[in-house]
């Protein structure tokens, strides 16, 4: 889940890194894009979620207004937010059938985690719905993903503003360490509830003489983020100076 962090800054979330990083160099190699439909089709879903993740946010500041307060924000925005996070599912397929050039394995990596943290953890764990952990990543994913779906499509209509590519590769400093601190928040305040009630948990004995402990393989989850979490920041901190570097220099010479 560090990763789909990371996919957000170079993402792309938070993505994703890998799917960012993968049409930008396709761009300074300047490969042949996908077709007119292919185009067409990718300028709506990126319109779409771009949309979808403003829906978002205006849901969180409209809740907020409402009740003067923060807390439990989650209740409401938790249906758009199910529905959009889980339509970064076609991004697995727009790799697989070869419209965006980014690698199936990551991509899939990288949407999986954040779709498992929302529907395995938050959503199956009812009583973190309230943690603030979970408004932090919240608010991370949701202007990341405002970022990062505007990029793509004002990068397919090759009119990209340079606000919006400087807040894709800037706004991640704060937002990925934000994003990452919400997603192990929350997953630890859900190893207790796991504990006591064995969610998705199976011991032996059982036909299948398998078991599983969903508790120990939360843990073994919140552990990846440390080999992965410094590796994806700074790839991402060494991104953002040869993008708006190259972009500076560009501008000199025009």
């Amino acid at each position: 889940m560090a990763a789909a962090a990371a996919t957000a800054a170079t993402k792309g979330n938070g993505g994703g890194g890998a799917r960012a990083g993968a049409g930008e160099a396709s761009g300074s190699r300047k490969k042949k894009g996908p077709g007119p439909l292919a185009t067409a089709y990718l300028v709506i879903y990126n319109v779409v979620m771009t949309a979808g993740w403003l829906v978002i946010a205006v849901g969180l500041v409209r809740a907020y207004l409402a009740k003067g307060s923060y807390h439990s924000l989650y209740y409401s925005i938790e249906k758009p937010l199910k529905f959009f996070q889980t339509g970064a599912l076609l991004e697995i397929l727009h790799c697989a059938v070869g419209i965006v050039p980014s690698s199936v394995v990551l991509t899939s990596f990288q949407v999986m985690s954040r779709v498992f943290l929302i529907w395995a953890v938050t959503h199956s764990v009812k009583e973190v719905q309230s943690e603030d952990s979970v408004l932090l990543f919240v608010i991370a994913w949701t202007i990341t993903e405002i970022i990062r779906y505007s990029f793509y499509t004002f990068s397919l209509l090759n009119h990209l503003p340079y606000l919006i590519k400087w807040a894709r590769y800037t706004l991640f400093i704060v937002l990925y360490p934000m994003g990452v601190s919400g997603e192990l928040l929350t997953i630890y305040a859900a190893l207790p509830f796991v504990r006591q009630s064995g969610l998705y948990s199976i011991s032996l004995p059982n036909k299948y003489n398998f078991s599983f402990d969903y508790y120990a393989f939360l843990i073994l989850i919140m552990i990846s983020y440390i080999p992965i979490f410094p590796q994806l920041y700074f790839h991402m901190i060494h991104q953002r100076r040869k993008v708006l570097s190259h972009t500076e220099e560009h501008k000199k010479f025009e």
